[in-house]
């Protein structure tokens, strides 16, 4: 019986790994590198979606804070119409906000990979 529960815990494991680590269907992945070369572009809206307190220690100049658990209601902060580059610090959480504006109609998204601590290096 005791191999069933590593058997199911292993599961779970590689579906998490997998779901958080497979792209989001219509959702763009770029560097830290291509995202430098699109910062201040008036046709893109630039969101950073750590906590407030992470925000105030380091950011990008133009990029709006907009936490992961205040998205929902402020998405219409966003216009549908403009590209959205979301960032957190590792590119989990902006992962789970490119999902997150996908599925509320956004149609041009684009997730930074590595987040801040790629940023920074």
């Amino acid at each position: 019986m005791d191999w069933i529960t590593w058997l199911l815990v292993g599961a779970a494991v590689l579906w998490l790994v997998y779901r958080f680590t497979t792209p989001t269907k219509g959702v763009q992945t770029i560097s830290t590198e291509e995202m430098k070369m699109q910062l201040g572009k008036k046709d893109k809206q630039y969101i950073d979606v750590r906590t407030p307190g992470e925000f105030k220690g380091n950011h990008i100049k133009g990029f709006k804070n907009i936490p992961l658990n205040e998205l929902p209601k402020r998405m219409t902060e966003l216009s549908k119409e403009k590209e959205v580059l979301v960032i957190c610090q590792s590119g989990m959480r902006s992962s789970k906000a490119s999902q997150l504006l996908k599925k509320n109609g956004f149609t041009t998204i684009t997730n930074i990979k590595g987040g801040m601590s790629s940023y920074r290096k």
